[in-house]
């Protein structure tokens, strides 16, 4: 059986207050083009399928063309709720979704129920595929349970015992999907992409390192597709993040966007590739002086790119954000950061001037304004000149 794993697509997410719509529908393009191309058995998405409870009609109505599409090539697809999602919208009719190919986990009860697919090549092969909503431990605990739960490592120990008690019992190949922040040994996640951030995720379901779950729970079944981390990561050979398929942070900048690709048999995992999505439109961070990014010609490739820009000149450059968007279009994000900051003093006005002549008041008051940069040697003849003035006019 061939399986795309993927995860947090975050539907109706906007990036810096623009819509994502029309890049969202060029990799789910792709995504429906790799599904025919491999010949895909199984589609999942981990978790977050929406960004919010309550995603605008228009998102809603993406998702729902490019579901009916992927069907159409004879797909199955086995999806979950994540922290963003209201799990019971997301489940809103999903039993008679399931008799269509479309598999919506969402209540706590469904997670140690197998969904029983087959393949297109092989109608006897059957994998057992388990979907684990994300579950907080305070919904678990009215689960009525008489544990008490008070992280998440807890809630999903809880669920996968219940799970690899029930794999004991069919002994079928089986993959489990689940949304967490999932933490392995040092050095187990993958080079290419660096180590994984706890707070990578703007929304992170971690509090006070609660969230934390060991890769160690989820030994068992044959694979684990983890959603939650935006980016592409693996714990071990059998348990991976695949990412967002889109760009929803600078954070995210650099970081390959697609899916991992994997067979499964009757023997196990077989070969696990990496299949990528386009990146409708780069992300960049530029930093200088303003002069500098509207004219240096070492940024004309980026110009076209989502831009954060970061100007480092010491007098506050104005109107900035028109000047720069006139290179650069999709400017979304602009910080101030001047390249020498003057030192922060802890003593009050009345002790910081104590013994000081007026113009180096002056200068002083000057070195604040332009964070370090005192009055130039012009600037300095000058204020020398008009105190001149003011105490000849006193003494006149």
């Amino acid at each position: 059986m061939k399986i795309l794993h993927t995860s947090d697509w975050h539907v109706g997410r906007a990036f810096h207050s623009h819509s994502t719509i029309e890049n969202l529908q060029i990799v789910f393009d792709e995504l429906l083009a790799i599904v025919e191309r491999e010949n895909v058995d199984v589609l999942l998405v981990s978790g977050d399928v929406f960004d919010s409870s309550t995603p605008a009609g228009e998102f809603v109505q993406v998702l729902d063309d490019t579901i009916v599409r992927l069907l159409s090539t004879g797909v199955q697809i086995v999806m979950t709720s994540g922290n963003h999602d209201s799990a019971k919208r997301l489940g809103f009719q999903s039993g008679p979704a399931a008799l269509g190919g479309i598999h919506v986990i969402t209540r706590t009860d469904q997670a140690w129920q197998p969904v029983l697919l087959r393949s297109k090549a092989n109608p006897d092969d059957e994998v057992a595929f388990y979907g684990i909503p994300y579950l907080s431990p305070a919904l678990m605990n009215g689960f009525g349970t008489d544990q008490k739960f008070t992280s998440h490592e807890q809630v999903l120990t809880f669920v996968m015992e219940r799970i690899n008690s029930d794999r004991a019992d069919h002994g079928k190949p089986s993959v489990v999907l689940a949304h967490c922040f999932a933490s392995g040994q040092a050095g187990a996640t993958s080079t290419e992409d660096g180590p994984i951030e706890q707070y990578e995720n703007a929304s992170d379901i971690t509090v006070g390192g609660l969230g934390i779950v060991p890769l160690t729970v989820f030994d068992g079944p044959d694979y684990v597709a983890l959603g939650h981390i935006h980016g592409r990561h693996t714990l071990s050979e059998r348990v991976r993040y695949s990412g967002a398929p889109l760009h929803y942070s600078f954070g995210e900048r650099g970081k390959p966007r697609g899916a991992w690709l994997f067979d499964l048999t009757d023997a196990g995992l077989g070969e696990v590739t990496w299949v990528s999505l386009p990146v409708p439109r780069e992300l960049s961070e530029i930093t200088g002086t303003i002069d500098d990014l509207l004219t240096l010609p070492e940024f004309t490739p980026v110009e076209s790119h989502w831009i954060k820009a970061v100007a480092t000149d010491q007098v506050m450059p104005t109107d900035a954000v028109r000047r720069l968007r006139m290179r650069f279009p999709h400017l979304v994000d602009y910080a101030y950061r001047p390249a020498v900051v003057a030192e922060e003093m802890g003593a009050n006005y009345g002790e910081r001037v104590e013994g000081k002549t007026d113009a180096e008041i002056i200068d002083a008051f000057l070195v604040h304004v332009r964070n370090g940069s005192g009055a130039s040697e012009e600037e300095a003849t000058e204020i020398a000149d008009v105190l001149q003035h003011q105490a000849e006019a006193v003494v006149d």
